[in-house]
């Protein structure tokens, strides 16, 4: 066996080696970039909210008056909200996942439903305001209540649940559900008791990213119509609401005519970036705790 020269072999290798450290530095590059943009704005944002976040801003109703403003309505409306996305996008969701997945035939039918909602997760998230106008606040005479915002954002996010459901399911090694199978369950047993316990953590990782997409949406509420006038608190979701990322659209609109109200934005998006914080420290948590189970 002939053995290369130790010469040729660092000509041959040396070009790599370059391009190997060369992509490394521009991607790190990149990264450090990202991440100063980010720490820019975060440090921005929290040093405008200085002095503005306290308890009466928190648990006060909104106020033409930059000094008595609060944001508790914008807050029970986006937890309203969400109480309906979560819901229905998850039910909608996952059962559509599993159907494709495991009870669907391979052929054009399914594929040309797969293509479909793969195009439908590129959408726009105005066009689906603009759906949501057209069916829930019209044809459905709902108005801009609770329900009609959320069933809107549940359009949205549900093409993401649906993908990331698959390719959970997907990703469960198929000996498990042979073995399933081979004792004797029926395909729903299987279904229920192996296939999703063991795809849970990656179809929670869908769902935590879909939900902080729709938490965070203004364009779809602005086109419903969802205002960020003074009204009373929602107790349901057939009651009228506004939310934080409307709230903030609005105050930082309203900048330009009152300086106060970019630090009361400021504000507002501390407390949305806290929310989403704690809802997908929770969600990871469950996760990881299904994650070590299975």
């Amino acid at each position: 066996m002939k053995y290369m020269d130790a010469d040729k072999v660092s000509k041959r290798m040396g070009p790599r080696i370059l391009k190997n450290n060369l992509l490394k530095g521009l991607f790190l590059l990149a990264t450090l970039f990202g991440l100063l943009v980010l720490a820019i704005l975060i440090y921005r944002v929290v040093v405008d909210s200085v002095g503005w976040i306290d308890w009466d801003f928190l648990t006060g109703k909104l106020s033409t008056d930059a000094e008595r403003a609060g944001i508790m309505g914008a807050i029970l409306g986006t937890v309203w909200m969400m109480a309906v996305v979560a819901p229905v996008t998850l039910i909608l969701g996952i059962g559509t996942a599993i159907y494709l997945e495991l009870y669907a035939r391979k052929g054009r039918f399914q594929s040309i439903i797969q293509t479909n909602i793969a195009n439908l997760a590129g959408v726009p998230s105005i066009v689906y305001g603009i759906l949501g106008l057209t069916i829930f606040v019209r044809a459905m005479e709902m108005g801009n209540i609770v329900l009609a915002g959320g069933l809107t954002l549940s359009l949205l996010i549900l093409p993401i649940v649906i993908v990331a459901a698959q390719e959970a399911i997907r990703a469960v090694p198929g000996y498990l559900s042979e073995a399933s199978y081979g004792m004797g369950a029926t395909k729903w047993q299987t279904i229920k008791n192996v296939i999703l316990p063991a795809a849970l953590p990656g179809i929670l990782t869908g769902a935590i990213l879909a939900l902080s997409r729709a938490i965070g949406e203004t364009a779809p509420l602005t086109v419903i119509g969802i205002p960020a006038l003074i009204l009373p608190f929602p107790g349901g979701i057939f009651d009228k609401f506004t939310a934080l990322p409307m709230q903030i659209y609005y105050w930082t609109l309203d900048s330009s005519l009152v300086a106060e109200y970019a630090n009361l934005a400021a504000a507002t998006i501390v407390v949305l970036l806290l929310l989403l914080f704690v809802l997908n420290s929770a969600a990871i948590f469950i996760r990881n705790k299904f994650q070590q189970r299975f």
